[in-house]
């Protein structure tokens, strides 16, 4: 099936039949013993979470970065550039970060919102930054999605970033304006396949994690629909709730209050497991009875290419003990939301491996940005 996304700017992605995995399945099969698809992807996230977390108190204990690069931060402030809207799921990451962050280093963290062109505007003004401690990245799943889809981006996802740490992995959730009157997941999938080209569906702007989540469910249920970019989670959740958009993977920790408010009906949520803090809403695999349907959105920390080695580390060190803190963890999970850490070396390698996994799904699924 091909599907043509036409779009103003950077971004997007899509899913084909048996292609349809997400574009972080690729890792799933090198982390577990069972199957690249979107469970054993999410068995991966389960393992990855869990080991970094056991090992913080050994990843902490590495000596000398307590001591190097002891001038930095001179008083700051230390920048976290979100390639996405205020109100967005990796905002809400990067916010929870930045509280602790920033007594943690003796400075002060500020987030800075810079959306536009499915994160690649943000992205753009990161690559640029000088590589001193002072400007970091917070980017979702999307980000290694961009360059299978634009020739010219400007900047190399992997030779201009240094990843430092995932930071939390996230469900989406399927909604939709309590308006249409929608049951359950199968009412959609009848209209849908009823009256075909008739409906839309939003993203937070092309190769979003919530547009991958779209494309994944789309093709695997085997339906056809407008696909609407926005700029950012907040308009497009304000397009669905006003029925304008027939539906949107919204991150969960975007769309939680809304769906509690009764402004948003939860049809599904889009990993394989149902969420703890929506034990009723079906998973989309249990629903839709689509084993390729599911989607695992993360949010991840990165930074200039060449930053110092003392400061990555002391960053990452810092990232993993407060990601290990009671409270954050609960104020995260709170949301649906799961710390997911892992030592520096393995994110690099998770970010060779994602990033070629992306590329293989965009290239499968025929989509493109005109």
């Amino acid at each position: 099936m091909k599907h043509t996304h036409r779009a103003q700017a950077p971004t997007a992605c899509g899913t084909s039949a048996d292609a349809a995995r997400p574009a972080t399945a690729g890792m799933a099969s090198a982390a577990t013993d069972g199957p690249p698809h979107a469970g054993g992807r999410r068995d991966f996230l389960s393992v990855a979470a869990g080991a970094g977390l056991a090992g913080l108190g050994a990843l902490a204990g590495l000596p000398g970065t307590a001591r190097a690069q002891a001038d930095w931060p001179r008083g700051g402030p230390v920048r976290l550039v979100v390639p996405f809207t205020a109100g967005s799921g990796t905002d809400i990451v990067a916010r929870t970060l930045a509280e602790k962050l920033g007594p943690a280093l003796g400075t002060q963290v500020v987030v800075d919102n810079r959306p536009g062109a499915g994160g690649t505007v943000g992205a753009a003004q990161v690559a640029k930054a000088a590589a001193d401690g002072y400007t970091f990245l917070v980017h979702s799943s999307g980000h290694l999605v961009n360059p299978a889809l634009y020739a010219r981006l400007p900047y190399d996802t992997l030779k201009d970033f240094e990843g430092i740490t995932p930071l939390a992995s996230l469900p989406n959730v399927l909604v939709v304006s309590p308006a249409k009157g929608y049951k359950e997941l199968a009412d959609l999938l009848l209209q849908v396949r009823a009256r075909p080209d008739a409906f839309n569906y939003g993203s937070a702007g092309n190769g979003s994690a919530t547009h991958m989540n779209a494309e994944q469910f789309r093709v695997a249920a085997g339906i056809s629909a407008q696909h609407v970019p926005f700029r950012g989670t907040p308009e497009a959740i304000s397009e669905t709730i006003a029925g304008r958009i027939d539906w949107f993977f919204a991150p969960l920790i975007s769309a939680l209050p809304l769906i509690r408010d009764g402004k948003l009906q939860a049809l599904a949520v889009g990993t394989a497991q149902r969420s703890p803090v929506l034990p009723g809403v079906p998973s989309i695999t249990e629903t839709a009875r689509l084993r390729d349907a599911a989607y695992t959105f993360w949010v991840g920390l990165f930074a200039p290419a060449k930053t110092p080695r003392p400061i990555a580390e002391r960053v990452h060190q810092e990232v993993l003990r407060i990601l290990a803190l009671p409270e954050v963890r609960e104020r995260l999970e709170k949301l649906g939301a799961t710390p997911f850490v892992m030592a520096q070396g393995a994110f690099e390698k998770f970010l060779v491996d994602e990033t070629a996994a992306a590329a293989r799904l965009v290239k499968a699924a025929g989509i493109r940005v005109e």
